[in-house]
């Protein structure tokens, strides 16, 4: 009985580590990578659309690195509209003396087709990790409103009548006026030219 008694015991320096009993070196460090990749962000703080002549569509994203450009080499740029992905953009990250730590990119889009109206545009911003994880991930999106604009509406100021008519009418363009014109002068020439003979 007595030896049953001395097996459940534990030896000494056998004590499982929990995290609360890990070394104060260890935690600090943990606490510190927690805490470093907390704080590294990608801040999306403006989406500016522009409309631009012929059916196109300037976009301007402003965005911050935090706390610095320094702590990124690359950023990846999805862009989707109206709920469609319809780019994916890296971007190296410059590290040189004279570069910032807020940046804008602009994307020109071609929307020969696309209806006037509200559309949907969504930027989301990560680092692309080789494992295919997304860190420091974020998003924006913004409803802007399309009006296509295009050169001929820039240099016409008033409307151009393409067709005209009527039921039961007979319509007279300005190529049968002229046509009617000659006639009529032609008429009168020789009508002249008879009596002046008689």
């Amino acid at each position: 009985m007595g030896k049953t008694k001395k097996a459940q015991k534990n030896p000494k320096g056998t004590k499982q580590l929990t995290l609360d009993s890990l070394p104060n070196a260890s935690a600090n460090e943990f606490n510190k990578a927690a805490t470093s990749t907390r704080e590294k962000q990608i801040i999306i703080t403006d989406i500016a659309s522009i409309p631009r002549e012929d059916e196109e569509l300037a976009l301007k994203v402003s965005f911050r690195l935090f706390p610095s450009k320094t702590a990124f080499s690359k950023l990846k740029s999805d862009l989707a509209f109206d709920s469609q992905q319809i780019s994916s953009a890296l971007i190296r990250i410059i590290q040189g003396p004279l570069a910032k730590d807020e940046f804008e990119s602009t994307s020109i889009l071609g929307m020969k087709g696309i209806s006037a109206g509200s559309h949907l545009i969504k930027i989301e911003m990560y680092e692309p990790w080789s494992n295919g994880e997304k860190l420091s991930f974020t998003s924006k999106e913004v409803t802007v409103e399309y009006v296509p604009k295009t050169r001929e509406s820039r240099m016409i100021k008033i409307p151009i009548v393409k067709s005209f008519g009527g039921e039961d009418l007979v319509v007279v363009s300005e190529s049968d006026k002229s046509i009617y014109r000659e006639i009529e002068e032609t008429a009168k020439k020789e009508s002249v030219t008879k009596r002046d003979e008689w």
